[in-house]
Formats: C-alpha cells, sequence, structure tokens
C-alpha cells in the first residue's frame, strides 16, 4: 500500500485566567520508520517559552507546561514523508483494551452484544459487522453529543460526532471479547476538517484500524494519540485553574491524490 507524504498542523488561542497546568497533544507520535519533520511553537502574551514533553508508551507525546495567566498561542506543523513501521503488539495490550472505560463502558453492553452478534465468529467479521452495525445506527450530527456522553448515551441517542461512533464500536467490541481502543489522527479528506476519532480493533494478531463514520480514508490517517477511550487521548486539558480555548484550527492534506479507502480492507495505522 503506497502512502502519499501527508501534511498536518494544529493551531490554538487559549486564554489563562488562573494559574493552571497545560497538557497538549496535538503532535503526531513518534513511531519506528516514522520520517518527521516538524515545529511547535507556543507563546505566553507572546513571548516563546520552552514545553516539557512526555513520551507514551504508543508513541504519543504529552506537552506540558504550566502558566500563572496571560493568553498562551500554540503553533504546531509537521510534514509526514514515510509511513511508519506497524504497532507492535504488547503483551499488556489483551488485558487493558478489554476492559470497561469512562467513555467505552463495555460492561453494560454484554447483554446487548449477545443478542446483536454471534460472538462465536471470527474476530474478523465481528470487527466488519460492528463497524456497518454503528455505521447505520447513528447518524453524524454536529452537537448532538456531550463532552460527557459514552457509549450507552451514544447508542440511545443515535447521533454523535466521530469520537461518539469510536466509543460505540470499541465498547460493542470489548463486549464481544475482541480487544479495542481508540486513536486520535489527523485525517486528511475529513470534512468537516477537524482532529479525528477513530478505533482500533487487535485482529490476528494485528491493530487495524476501522472508522464507522467513513469521513475519512484510513490510508492516509496519521496517528497523534492512543489510549482507552477519549479521555486518554483529549488534544488539551489543564490540571488546576481555569482556561478558555478562544479559537483552534486543523489542517491535514496529502500532496497529491487522496486515497481511496472502501471500508472493506484490513489497514493499519502506523
Amino acid at each position: 500500500m503506497t502512502i502519499p507524504p501527508r501534511d498536518v498542523a494544529a493551531t490554538m488561542s487559549i486564554a489563562v485566567t488562573a494559574p493552571t497546568e497545560l497538557e497538549m497533544q496535538i503532535a503526531v507520535a513518534r513511531i519506528p520508520g516514522l520520517w518527521l519533520e516538524e515545529t511547535l511553537e507556543v507563546t505566553v502574551d507572546g513571548a516563546p517559552v520552552a514545553v516539557e514533553e512526555i513520551v507514551d508508551d504508543h508513541g504519543g507525546r504529552i506537552h506540558r507546561l504550566a502558566v500563572a495567566s496571560g493568553q498562551v498561542n500554540v503553533d504546531y506543523r509537521a510534514s509526514v514523508t514515510t509511513p511508519a513501521d506497524p504497532v507492535r503488539v504488547a503483551v499488556t495490550d489483551r488485558s487493558i483494551y478489554l476492559r470497561p472505560s469512562r467513555y467505552a463502558e463495555a460492561d453494560k453492553f454484554y447483554g446487548f452484544a449477545a443478542g446483536q452478534f454471534d460472538a462465536s465468529r471470527p474476530a474478523g467479521e465481528l470487527l466488519d459487522e460492528v463497524t456497518a452495525y454503528v455505521e447505520d445506527r447513528l447518524d453524524y450530527i454536529p452537537g448532538a453529543s456531550d463532552p460527557i456522553d459514552g457509549a450507552a448515551d451514544t447508542l440511545l441517542a443515535g447521533a454523535g460526532v466521530c469520537r461518539d461512533y469510536a466509543h460505540l464500536v470499541v465498547a460493542l467490541l470489548r463486549a464481544l471479547n475482541i480487544p479495542a481502543r481508540l486513536v486520535a489522527v489527523y485525517a486528511p479528506g475529513c470534512t468537516p476538517m477537524d482532529f479525528h476519532a477513530v478505533a482500533e480493533a487487535l485482529v490476528d494478531g494485528v491493530w487495524v484500524a476501522v472508522d464507522a463514520t467513513r469521513l475519512a480514508p484510513r490510508q492516509g490517517l496519521v496517528r497523534i494519540a492512543t489510549g482507552r477511550d477519549a479521555a486518554d487521548t483529549a488534544f488539551l486539558d489543564n490540571h488546576g485553574g481555569s482556561i478558555n480555548l478562544d479559537a483552534y484550527q486543523v489542517t491535514a492534506i496529502v500532496r497529491g491524490a487522496l486515497p481511496i479507502d472502501d471500508g472493506t480492507g484490513r489497514i493499519s495505522i502506523g
């Protein structure tokens, strides 16, 4: 599979009104094999500041800084010129990603999933069935969900945005004994353009990506953060104090023709 070079960027304007610790997850994950050129500029009231970088087990990077008050501006830009190596499967993955989590509460879905799907079928077939079910069951409606909604809320509402689709896929897969997790990505071709979220399932010893929204081709996705659900992958978080996200913008493009994704192939995000 040929993956074209991709250019991604994110800018944020954050008003800090009381001392806080900011954490951002907007940088491309550092995966072996990936060739990446990038810049990250952070200013407070116009003055450049240094940020601490924390790298997690999946290559995701948290950039952290303490701010007393003021206007924080963030400008991140990256060019990804080569695909990354396949993501390795850790010995702990099956344990961690079968557990219920804050927004993918699989324990609420055991009975429901058993009634909707034949759990004795191969994992790959169940993955396709779950993805198709969520695609058919939900309507993509910005503003239809709240940030605190979990997969059960989404199922009842019948609508949501990308993170809601991903949470429902993840919860159903876990309820069917298939390890699953959420991945925050840059998504060339996504409309409306924004940070995007997809599900990842462990099938036949490989992490494969599925996107029930079908908003962007999976071949062009660029991994940012990986976790149990959106609580682990938020692009902006703060601890203590008070902030307001005044504005942000995301761009993601491929150089050349956008890949075509018919939704049937097994595609992994490097």
